[in-house]
């Protein structure tokens, strides 16, 4: 019987660490981030252009834009910047995991200075916007289509809608695909987006904190089920694209460490729209639009002049600093 006792109170010891284990991988992983991380050692190279690109952000004049959401005092945020000269282009930029809408400055200039409109949200849980937990793109992509209901209203019937995400940003837009979206809403460019949340976080946990897959990851998901309202096994980037028919354009790194190179294949595979791949030589997470921005704008230009632009001189580059 002593031993026995032994046993159940082992595993119950067990059991209560693993529990809190769980709640810590939880609140590590999906708590709200009320700052923006250093970049990685790597990429301190791209700093001085980055901050200058910042910096043109902030001097822009911008709109403020806000909706509310229900059981949150606080509304979503967005930053809207309108095209130098009058355009009913609009691009959607979508961030990535723990960054905000300014953290995509580099993209909202070169937009910029291709003569679009920008809209630049915050994801929940994330810089100016409501939510206390961050929801990888699943509860961010109807967000999304709130952001497009207000362009819509914003430049009328004739908006021409492109969504562009990076990272997370690239799996939210990417699961947008999968909505209902209105005609204005024209392709998709999604970089270096994970197929699923499933597979994402059971590769970080062995990357990062060398744990197995179980029993974590199933405690995880619960605790996200209670706390959002859903399971992780419900935020697939490929189930969403299997529905989605709209033109996509998918940028991947060939090094990339963080969000494995096969998931873009999984995504291209996934969708039977119009789509093209390219794998971005020697360039890590999120790293190709820095490795060499005039061949990143070049791919996207060749892309948009396919799919997007209804005259192809409307791709022309700007002179806009």
């Amino acid at each position: 019987m002593k031993n026995k006792n032994i046993i159940v109170e082992s595993l119950a010891v067990a059991a209560a660490a693993t529990g809190l284990a769980s709640e810590y991988l939880f609140k590590k992983a999906f708590a709200r981030v009320d700052y923006v991380p250093e970049t990685s050692d790597a990429k301190q190279k791209y700093a001085t252009k980055y901050w200058e690109c910042v910096d043109w952000f902030k001097k822009r004049p911008k709109e403020h834009w806000t909706f509310g959401i229900p059981g949150e005092t606080e509304q979503m945020s967005a930053y809207y910047l309108s095209a130098t000269t009058e355009s009913q282009q609009v691009v959607i930029i979508s961030h990535g995991y723990k960054g905000n809408g300014e953290t995509m400055a580099n993209y909202a200039r070169m937009f910029s200075q291709m003569g679009f409109n920008v809209l630049l949200p915050d994801d929940r849980g994330h810089g100016e916007s409501a939510g206390k937990y961050i929801s990888f793109g699943w509860l961010d992509r109807l967000d999304y289509l709130k952001w497009i209901q207000k362009i819509n209203a914003r430049i009328g019937v004739n908006a021409q809608i492109l969504l562009f995400g990076v990272s997370m940003g690239a799996a939210t837009v990417a699961m947008l695909t999968g909505e209902s979206l209105p005609p204005q809403v024209k392709c998709t460019i999604a970089d270096c987006g994970y197929s699923s949340i499933d597979e994402e976080l059971t590769y970080l946990l062995k990357q990062q904190f060398h744990l197995p897959r179980y029993p974590f990851y199933p405690l995880v998901s619960t605790i996200n089920h209670h706390r959002l309202g859903y399971y992780l096994h419900s935020v697939s980037t490929t189930a969403q694209l299997k529905k989605n028919t709209k033109p996509i354009f998918f940028i991947h790194g060939e090094k990339d460490a963080y969000v494995p190179v096969k998931m873009a294949y999984e995504n291209y595979y996934a969708t039977s729209a119009p789509k093209e791949l390219w794998i971005v030589k020697d360039a890590t997470h999120a790293e190709s639009f820095w490795k060499d921005p005039e061949s990143y704008q070049r791919h996207l230009n060749k892309f948009l002049e396919r799919y997007y632009y209804e005259n192809p001189k409307n791709g022309v580059e700007s002179n806009e600093d």
